[in-house]
């Protein structure tokens, strides 16, 4: 993280904080291309908050089963319309994109993000989607929380998201998958 805020334009920014820790977290893996990000918002993030960084300015190109690209597209959409009117409208496209494709991969959202835990994750999602945020009165994990409201914006049934199944708490969160567990 500390290469990413070296190169930042405001590394006090908590939005630069915020995508530094995120994408440090896929660069020290050699992952960038696993954020999800087109290369034209690639490109305009790193100019945005990381104007001095040394990094490729091209992701490779990840492709992702048409069931699960239409996950990520309809919750990226679904993420954008709670998006707050006091971000910076590319910065929320650029997060509901990572959230997105981190909702594909198998384990806890905020170990999926890189980030120190569920806290993390409810800051970010609080100050990028609040409104959203005021759904969760349930206070379900955020992974399951975001799928069952893509679902329902849908008018489907609740069920996990594409990662769900890999994760070592699905039979705690949907024990009538796992038969009743």
């Amino acid at each position: 993280m500390t290469k990413w805020l070296d190169a930042a334009t405001n590394a006090a920014s908590p939005d630069t904080q915020l995508f530094a820790k995120l994408i440090a977290e896929r660069d020290a893996r050699n992952e960038l291309a696993l954020l999800g990000l087109q290369q034209p918002a690639w490109r305009a993030l790193v100019a945005r908050h990381f104007a001095r960084a040394a990094v490729p300015a091209a992701l490779p190109l990840v492709v992702t089963s048409s069931e699960h690209a239409e996950f990520v597209r309809t919750l990226h959409a679904l993420l954008l319309t709670y998006a707050s009117a006091t971000i910076h409208a590319d910065d929320a496209q650029c997060l509901a994109a990572i959230i997105a494709h981190a909702c594909l991969r198998p384990d806890h959202l905020w170990r999926d993000l890189g980030l120190a835990g569920r806290d993390e994750v409810t800051w970010m999602l609080t100050r990028y989607f609040p409104t959203l945020v005021a759904l969760n009165t349930a206070n379900l994990r955020w992974k399951k929380f975001l799928a069952e409201q893509r679902a329902l914006s849908l008018g489907l049934q609740p069920g996990p998201a594409p990662g769900c199944p890999g994760c070592e708490d699905y039979g705690h969160c949907f024990p009538e998958l796992q038969g009743g567990l």
